[in-house]
């Protein structure tokens, strides 16, 4: 069991230490291939073969969640047909650890043939790869974390750092912003989490004058099923009522009016605050529900329970 946990610490110790010196030694064309894929009109294509192409998988993915439109593209496919998926408006990232994989042969052709810029990621800069490419980003050629030099693991951890660097640097050059990500990954609780509050507030305020007597103030209360009333002036908020109020001015309740028992400063979020951010607001608070407010007016009421049945939690 120690020497599980041996082998384990030195597994990563030895990959940290790889991305320690890529990040000290990035390649020199790093800058020039993050200005390559922003201006590309198309698509980034990503491809590769083995366990470079499953990086290639992650690589596109993240890409395309981030603002960058990206495709992976197999490369035994490419060669029966998937070769149409690659346009001549995009560019095409190639993953190969050797540079030299025979399945990558055909893709490289079409690119040449059709003037479609190819970045090649390898850590043999004299490879057919590197030497077919347009731009380079060479990875430092370190030892496998297996320790018998063969399996793919710091190579493979080196790619696809380089390629989630790329990915943020695409972000931050467009940014990118985390209700963007919220458009692209509306699914899932991260999905519930970058929606934003007017796409859960109800919209129908319960609103009662300062004036108003406490006897209707109630109903209006009861009424929205909210537990919750605006108190409004000319169309902005003075206040809110809620039960919590209520218990606080049990005394002589029916004979006062709204304004007497609201909460002249109460918690209010803006519609377009983040529902992750609202529920940490009404939890910190201890309340079930606030109201929705925008230019001093009311427009909508946010209760705890329309966050936990979005998936928010």
């Amino acid at each position: 069991m120690n020497d599980d946990l041996e082998t384990g610490r030195e597994v990563l110790r030895t990959e940290a230490a790889a991305l320690d010196a890529l990040a000290d030694d990035m390649p020199p064309g790093f800058t020039g291939v993050v200005d390559l894929i922003a201006a590309v009109p198309g698509r980034v294509i990503v491809t590769g073969i083995g366990k470079s192409g499953h990086i290639a998988r992650k690589v596109a993915a993240t890409m395309a969640s981030t603002g960058t439109p990206a495709l992976f593209v197999h490369p035994a496919e490419a060669s029966h047909g998937d070769m149409g998926m690659i346009g001549p408006d995009d560019v095409v990232l190639m993953l190969s650890n050797s540079g030299e994989a025979v399945e990558l042969r055909d893709i490289i052709a079409h690119t040449r043939r059709f003037g479609v810029p190819l970045i090649g990621l390898s850590s043999r800069p004299d490879s057919t790869l590197m030497r077919a490419a347009d731009h380079h980003l060479t990875i430092p050629a370190l030892p496998e974390a297996c320790g018998l030099g063969v399996v793919p693991t710091t190579s493979t951890t080196l790619t696809l750092g380089l390629g989630d660097a790329l990915a943020v640097a695409l972000l931050r050059r467009r940014n990118f912003r985390a209700e963007d990500f919220g458009v692209f990954h509306p699914g899932g609780k991260l999905g519930a989490q970058m929606a934003r509050v007017a796409s859960l507030m109800h919209t129908d305020v319960p609103t009662v004058r300062p004036d108003t007597p406490m006897s209707e103030v109630l109903l209006a209360m009861t009424s929205g099923g909210f537990g919750i009333a605006a108190v409004v002036e000319r169309g902005q908020l003075l206040g809110v009522i809620t039960d919590g109020d209520l218990r606080r001015n049990m005394a002589n309740l029916m004979s006062r009016c709204a304004g007497d028992v609201a909460t002249r400063t109460p918690l209010t979020l803006p519609p377009e605050e983040l529902a992750a951010r609202a529920l940490a607001v009404l939890n910190a608070r201890k309340l079930n529900v606030l109201i929705v407010v925008e230019d001093g007016a009311p427009v909508g009421v946010l209760h705890i329970h329309d966050l936990l049945r979005a998936g928010v939690a």
